[in-house]
């Protein structure tokens, strides 16, 4: 379908406004558009309860927010916002983004506000989630209740961690991760595929864009190879987590979403798939901006509320019979 009138809108307003692409920006004034957007979105809803603390990272502390819904949390979700390992954090769009999924969901979210590139290049954003996800683990009891399913989440570059978690906690005996969330995610460094190069694409996010994010993320090309930048090329996807991998119609990003579950679909995971049709790249952010930012939220929080029913009628292997 064609791009919905309310991005079409939004585009026209920023061209209107005028001003350099983001790649002719610096990583401080790229970092300025997250206090515009989440001025036009306005606060997020109430929640239970909100905590904020640090963590130790490598070399640094980092914060994370846990934001509890009312009445008894029925999983533990970590988040790990997008923006292109550069921008974004947990305290302006994205605080919006945890309190609608812990209220949808009735989950306690934890939001991680890994360290960013450049100042902090790779792999410091993924070595601050890893501590925050073994954190919430370890936590599971005081966020929740013990026994509860643990989901990741994320998009774009949070999407990109939330698959490295996955492969991490697998291959380190890390963590048991029960489900994953991918929204359009990052999974490989090809920025030459069919979707990278489509026309009707070069939107929000455009191809030169996502190499301004790479460059700054991570400026090595070999390197961005490793599974650890580029999870789709990781050895093996077997043994990971059930996941929902849901994409934006036109991004850029598109096909290496496609790739990601078809990839783990032949490993033997079991994976949801879902297009946001007629959506461009960050809808997902985008709070009373974009129509795709509500619909999305709905859909991620309908399969994750499946996913935790089902959770909860799995019989318990510890269990005797008479």
């Amino acid at each position: 379908m064609p791009l919905e009138p309310a991005s079409r809108d939004f585009l026209a307003q920023l061209a209107e406004a005028g001003g350099p692409a983001v790649d002719h920006w610096t990583p401080a004034i790229a970092r300025m558009s997250d206090l515009i957007l989440a001025g036009l979105s306005g606060p997020g809803p109430a929640v239970g309860s909100v905590r904020s603390l640090e963590l130790d990272g490598k070399g640094g502390k980092f914060r994370v927010r846990v934001l509890k819904p009312e009445g008894e949390p029925k999983a533990v979700l970590v988040y790990f916002h997008g923006g292109g390992w550069v921008v974004g954090d947990i305290d302006l769009q994205y605080d919006h983004v945890g309190r609608r999924l812990a209220n949808l969901t009735g989950s306690t979210v934890v939001m991680v506000n890994y360290r960013k590139a450049p100042e902090h290049p790779f792999p410091i954003a993924i070595e601050d989630s890893y501590v925050a996800l073994n954190w919430a683990a370890e936590h599971t009891a005081e966020l929740a209740s013990e026994g509860v399913p643990l989901i990741v989440a994320g998009d774009s570059a949070g999407g990109n961690i939330s698959a490295v978690m996955t492969l991490w906690a697998r291959d380190k005996a890390g963590p048991k991760i029960d489900y994953q969330v991918l929204v359009y995610p990052v999974t490989d460094c090809d920025v030459n595929t069919a979707s990278y190069l489509a026309p009707e694409n070069q939107l929000l996010l455009d191809r030169d864009a996502m190499i301004w994010f790479w460059d700054h993320y991570l400026g090595h090309e070999k390197v961005r190879k490793h599974p650890d930048a580029s999870p789709l090329r990781a050895e093996s996807h077997a043994g990971l987590p059930p996941a929902l991998v849901y994409v934006a119609e036109y991004d850029p990003l598109h096909d290496e979403g496609v790739a990601y579950a078809k990839a783990l679909e032949a490993a033997g995971v079991t994976v949801t798939f879902a297009v946001a049709e007629g959506q461009m790249h960050a809808y997902f952010q985008m709070a009373k901006l974009l129509p795709g930012y509500d619909d999305g939220m709905q859909l991620v929080a309908g399969h994750i509320n499946s996913f935790v029913a089902a959770f909860d009628k799995e019989p318990d292997p510890c269990a005797t019979t008479t």
